[in-house]
């Protein structure tokens, strides 16, 4: 990795990079807030009725495929790596509808397809908030029935060595054991949490409670990069920790530093940004909130 503050004629084009990275993610993150706001009140009607039900998928896939996930508007992810050359699909969906009659045209209509091929396989939720979808399937659902609320809780288990893509919308998050290229855009987190030790990860929440959990005290890839909008960042780092800290607050809140760190020069320790080497540096580990705390220390042993 390039060292974020490095002397020379280069410094001005590194710093002209981090700053169009820095747009990126404000604009991404902003995009997904303006989301927040407008599907704030699907929330479940009075007086209809409820059911829950669970659906198993199990799918030969060999290490080094790429995985996308587009979960439910609502609904909890879970994605775990293992041993396995099989990804393991485990969902839980709940539906509400105001007679059993339409919950059972409901559940008919609501779960997740799976789009495969040799290295590559969608899982892609479907229901009433996709009209495109209901226009092909269910032309003539009745009208009371489209955007009722429902939620898919899901659970993943997928090959270590993956590349991994999930678009999750509200509801809790958890990420662990994944080594490859990884993309993650969720709206609405309410506690999220991603054990990680190597990779490429770019992660983006708009809102909620974000824990990140650092395994190996050096990074085994290229970098890692969590932002988020609104809430708190708690990050928590093995001691004797090798990377390149970038940490920002981007508008209102502060850091709340538990580390030691000693600047160098170029380099800038206070409570809107820290951008410094730690131990004997290595792979960037770059965490941003726009609104919020942002809370670093080391574990506990």
């Amino acid at each position: 990795m390039v060292e974020l503050f490095s002397c020379g004629d280069n410094f001005s084009a590194l710093l002209k990079g981090q700053l169009n990275n820095m747009s990126k993610f404000i604009i991404s993150t902003l995009f997904l807030l303006t989301l927040l706001a407008l599907t704030s009140n699907s929330q479940p009607k009075t007086g209809i009725l409820k059911s829950t039900t669970y659906r198993t998928e199990k799918y030969e896939f060999s290490m080094g495929g790429t995985i996308v996930l587009t979960g439910a508007p609502d609904g909890s992810i879970s994605i775990e790596g293992w041993q396995k050359n099989e990804v393991l699909i485990e969902a839980e969906i709940e539906l509400n509808a105001p007679t059993e009659a339409d919950l059972a045209k409901l559940s008919a209509l609501t779960g997740f397809v799976v789009d495969k091929d040799y290295n590559s396989m969608r899982i892609i939720s479907v229901g009433t908030h996709d009209k495109d979808y209901l226009k092909r399937v269910a032309k003539k659902l009745p009208k009371n029935l489209i955007g009722l609320p429902f939620k898919i809780n899901y659970k993943v288990k997928l090959p270590i060595y993956s590349d991994v893509e999930v678009n999750g919308g509200r509801g809790d998050f958890n990420f662990s054991g994944i080594d490859g290229n990884v993309s993650i855009q969720f709206l609405e987190a309410n506690k999220a949490k991603l054990n990680v030790s190597g990779g490429t990860i770019n992660a983006s929440f708009g809102s909620g409670d974000i824990e990140v959990n650092l395994l190996a005290s050096s990074w085994r890839g290229r970098f890692l990069n969590v932002g988020l909008g609104k809430g708190t960042m708690q990050v928590n780092l093995p001691a004797n920790t090798n990377a390149e800290l970038d940490i920002s607050i981007l508008q209102e809140g502060k850091i709340e530093n538990g580390l030691i760190i000693k600047p160098r020069d170029r380099e800038e320790v206070n409570d809107k940004r820290i951008s410094a080497r730690i131990g004997n540096g290595g792979a960037t580990l770059s965490f941003k909130v726009i609104n919020g705390i942002l809370k670093i220390s080391e574990q506990s042993q």
